[in-house]
């Protein structure tokens, strides 16, 4: 589940949906905060069911070494982006500079995992990013940045997850009204 991506795809989702979520408060919060929690837990017990145990295989060594270049840069950019945004006064621009950060990011890791179709997320958390900046620029509240940006990197994410899944399950024959084994 972790090896084809779905897991990170899952958790990280739920971490943007859950930035998306503090827009609002009481109940309302609460409410989304379950729903975002039952779709991570959903999306993992899809992947667990119609993924092959080996989907996503070991990593080569040299892919491996371009992964890890790619997320320690990333981190380190975001590490960058919290201490300036925080050192210069707004924090608010951290959400959605991240979305780009972590969009740009899927840009070569597309072509280290031979997925062209990573570049869809990649597109959309920069669009993500780009609209809270936006927000931002247009004197929005901080909680319309969040909610814009929360929200649209959450369902990018979830919906990679969805498109991994699904494509595996129609591949082994699994999907809606095909018999399966139920797999791993």
């Amino acid at each position: 589940m972790f090896k084809s991506g779905v897991g990170f795809l899952a958790l990280f989702g739920l971490g943007w949906w859950l930035l998306g979520s503090s827009a609002f408060d009481g109940l309302t919060r609460q409410v989304l905060v379950v729903i975002g929690c039952v779709v991570m837990v959903g999306l993992m017990l899809a992947a667990r069911r119609f993924l092959p145990v080996s989907a996503g295989g070991p990593f080569p060594v040299d892919r491996r070494r371009r992964f890890n270049q790619i997320n320690g840069l990333q981190w380190l950019l975001i590490i960058a982006i919290a201490v300036v945004c925080s050192r210069v006064g707004v924090p608010v621009l951290v959400p959605p500079l991240i979305a780009v950060v972590v969009g740009l990011h899927f840009l070569p890791l597309a072509a280290v995992f031979e997925q062209p179709r990573l570049r869809v997320p990649a597109v959309l958390l920069i669009a993500s990013g780009a609209a809270g900046m936006t927000v931002w620029f247009a004197n929005g509240p901080d909680e319309s940045v969040r909610l814009v940006v929360g929200l649209i990197s959450a369902l990018s994410l979830w919906a990679m997850a969805i498109w991994t899944v699904a494509g595996a399950a129609s591949a082994t024959g699994q999907g809606p009204g095909n018999e399966g084994s139920g797999g791993a």
